[in-house]
């Protein structure tokens, strides 16, 4: 079943969304995509006169409840762009929040509140650091049974389940994957943000048009390690970028100064550029960088080749000539994924490498490529460098889109497709 092909009329519908949004200090929302990017969802059902009943976490809450990570702060905001006044419920259970539900008209909106001040939403059980470990057996069986009747207690509120939370889909959270057993297969659906996320992957990973490119960054080889090797069975080119170069300069005898280097993982890195010429895959390498005496905007700074980077600097972008060959690779591209930034690119000084990439996405893009940006980094470069908009698709689902890479089934995208 999918969204545009039931009608919500008089139903109660439980959506489950991803509103775990940033917040400064004072508690004010300082970026709403993820709400936003819910609104389609969410209007569709009001449209048709639905009963909508909107799930979500926020942060990592230790106790049920706690107001830092309520709910209650967005209730405007989602109120604002819904268009409707979002009535809100102070618990995701109790008997005043089923009243609520069962008061609620065709065409109203209640939110929950916080769905992980219970332990049971993620299945993992909250003890002192001094529980033994048949305290902690024992709380993890009890916590594991509870998570199934919070599932189906959930599942009670509504007619329909619409999952729209891409970012939690690697998660077999109650709300995410359990409660999807307690509806019929026509009664539960992606929403809209959850079906152009699925999309986007399969395109990416299941018949990508070629040549299809990777550009891989970040700071440690250990953490990409298996989206690495599963690309190497999926790309033709694989760029290399970030932090993680230095490991692999390192592996090959180039002196990289105090650069980040994980010492335990140069072996890694042979293997990995062995892997590459057996897969006949074209990895991509700096061949210079942008150095600096102190990890500061401020820095004093340099450009030396990749493998000579004198003591006591270390690298913190690509040079000019690697840009000058990432792009090339990129340009010629059909298929591209983006995964992290080519360097500190939080600091002003440090940016060039990462915004020579997406510039060159962009262009891919606007030659026919699909481009497909993830990862909390990555996102952070396009939207700071106002590109956003001209790649194909921009996930919202860090950890689960890099799971989806990784080939790893997400339990709550199987909960629907079954």
């Amino acid at each position: 079943m999918t969204l545009d092909n039931f009608n919500f009329k008089g139903k109660k519908a439980f959506v489950r969304v991803d509103f775990n949004v940033p917040m400064d200090e004072n508690q004010k929302i300082t970026d709403d995509t993820r709400i936003r990017a819910a609104m389609p969802t969410l209007k569709k059902i009001i449209a048709d006169g639905g009963r909508l009943i909107i799930a979500s976490h926020m942060g990592r809450p230790k106790k049920n409840p706690d107001s830092k990570f309520s709910l209650k702060v967005i209730v405007a905001r989602v109120s604002e762009l819904l268009g409707v006044d979002v009535k809100f419920a102070n618990d995701a259970l109790g008997a005043e929040t089923e009243k609520m539900i069962a008061e609620l008209k065709d065409g109203e909106a209640l939110l929950l509140e916080n769905l992980r001040f219970y332990a049971e939403e993620e299945g993992k059980p909250r003890l002192p650091e001094t529980a033994t470990e048949e305290e902690i057996a024992a709380a993890k069986k009890e916590v594991k049974e509870g998570q199934k009747e919070l599932a189906k207690k959930l599942a009670s509120y509504a007619d329909v389940y619409v999952n729209d939370a891409f970012g939690t889909a690697h998660r077999a959270h109650a709300s995410t994957a359990l409660i999807a057993d307690s509806f019929d297969a026509d009664h539960k659906m992606f929403g809209y943000l959850m079906n152009k996320e699925v999309s986007a992957v399969d395109t990416l990973m299941d018949n990508p048009a070629r040549p299809f490119t990777a550009i891989m960054g970040g700071s440690k080889v250990s953490t990409k390690i298996e989206i690495i090797e599963n690309l190497l069975t999926k790309v033709d080119n694989l760029i290399i970028a970030g932090g993680m170069t230095y490991t692999f300069v390192k592996a090959q005898g180039g002196k990289i100064g105090l650069s980040i280097c994980e010492d335990d993982k140069l072996d890694l890195a042979l293997e990995i550029i062995e892997k590459a010429k057996k897969n006949n895959v074209n990895l991509v390498m700096a061949v210079d960088a942008k150095i600096a005496d102190a990890f500061s905007n401020d820095a004093n700074t340099d450009y030396v080749a990749v493998d000579e980077i004198p003591e006591g600097w270390e690298g913190m972008d690509i040079g000019p000539k690697t840009a000058e060959i990432f792009a090339e690779v990129i340009k010629n591209s059909k298929t591209i994924l983006w995964n992290g930034p080519t360097g500190v690119f939080e600091f002003e000084n440090f940016t060039e490498g990462s915004r020579a990439v997406g510039v060159a996405i962009v262009e891919a893009t606007k030659n026919g490529a699909f481009s497909l940006v993830g990862g909390g980094d990555s996102v952070a470069c396009v939207n700071k460098f106002g590109i956003a908009e001209e790649m194909s698709y921009v996930s919202t689902g860090g950890g689960a889109l890099l799971e989806a890479i990784e080939g790893r089934v997400l339990p709550g995208i199987a909960a629907i497709k079954g």
